[in-house]
């Protein structure tokens, strides 16, 4: 086969390929790297799940793959250095998923502010007697501005939340601050002055932990958190601490790794804390954004590799309208999960 699917591409992206490339979808190969290495050992393509781990070693079995797609973001999972070795182009949809994030961020804090809304859809007679509140008005402290940030603070703006940030990898004088009318702080200030906090620091391995006991000690009381960032960013028992004394009223994230709430961490059974598996990125619009891309830059890869001369162009790319699936597709609540 030319392409090999282990991830869920929309229909149309997989058919688009279809006429264009032998395509074979065999997500039960995600799980099976030894029958993987065998059924792919000619393929040019492969669509990778998240799960899988992609290692130099995994890549020498391998050697007539010229294109390593993903749909979600991040390459931590992907050694990058032996794919450029070897001319593997890496694929993954780096932007597909910026909106859907930065919703799911909002209707968190949402969540979080009216939490007697939430306990009464969930069923109960009795909800919440705590006196919600309005974001209108309330500060939100922005930490980390990836590009989830930046969309999550004008959706923020435009409901009149005051915006405070810190980004330990950008300087207070940057014009994006005054672009995104998030007035640029400390870390202490930030924590000190904010009712909520937003979490969507991009994550390397200096800042495990980076979210710990020194940077929670003046946290404002009964502060809201709420993060799509890796929860290796957090120190478990910090984290904890600022739950359990009341520093932290509330927290949600979204995809932490099985350990984070595993046995034996200080996490496991806090109860005001809420832990989602990654459903930040799963929406239509999301999935059908990143299917497209995935789909066009693999078979640009292939194609521009073999002297092909078809016009790249003829692949739908138009990634904030989603017009390529039908009304009856989104409407079938089995779409997403084929």
């Amino acid at each position: 086969m030319d392409i090999l699917l282990l991830d869920t591409l929309i229909p149309e992206a997989v058919g688009w390929l279809q006429t264009r490339h032998t395509v074979e979808y065999r997500p039960e190969l995600a799980d099976d790297l030894s029958a993987l290495r065998k059924a792919a050992y000619k393929t040019q393509g492969i669509v990778f799940p998240r799960q899988t781990v992609v290692t130099r070693e995994f890549l020498d079995f391998l050697p007539k793959l010229k294109a390593l797609g993903r749909l979600h973001v991040g390459t931590d999972n992907t050694d990058l250095e032996a794919c450029h070795e070897r001319g593997i182009k890496v694929v993954h949809a780096s932007s597909a998923n910026v909106r859907s994030n930065a919703e799911y961020l909002l209707s968190s804090l949402l969540m979080l502010y009216r939490r007697g809304l939430v306990s009464s859809l969930m069923g109960s007679r009795y909800p919440t007697a705590q006196l919600g509140r309005e974001l209108h008005g309330s500060t939100v402290g922005i930490l980390g501005l990836a590009p989830t940030g930046h969309t999550l603070a004008n959706i923020l703006s435009s409901l009149g939340v005051r915006l405070i940030g810190y980004d330990p990898a950008l300087h207070h004088t940057a014009p994006i601050w005054e672009r995104l009318r998030i007035e640029p702080v400390s870390l202490p200030e930030l924590v000190s002055r904010a009712d909520a906090v937003s979490v969507q620091m991009l994550y390397a391995p200096r800042f495990k932990g980076f979210v710990n006991d020194k940077l929670l000690a003046p946290c404002k009381p009964n502060q809201l958190w709420v993060g799509i960032s890796r929860s290796e960013l957090f120190n478990e028992a910090a984290l904890a601490a600022a739950l359990c004394d009341g520093r932290i009223e509330a927290c949600v994230l979204d995809g932490a790794e099985a350990s984070f709430l595993g046995e034996g961490s200080p996490l496991r059974g806090v109860k005001n804390l809420f832990v989602t598996p990654r459903l930040g990125s799963q929406t239509r619009e999301a999935r059908l954004r990143s299917s497209w891309y995935v789909a066009h830059r693999i078979h640009e890869a292939i194609t521009v590799r073999h002297g092909g001369s078809e016009s790249l162009a003829s692949a739908p790319m138009d990634l904030e309208m989603p017009g390529f699936v039908s009304p009856s597709q989104w409407a079938d609540p089995d779409f997403m999960h084929r």
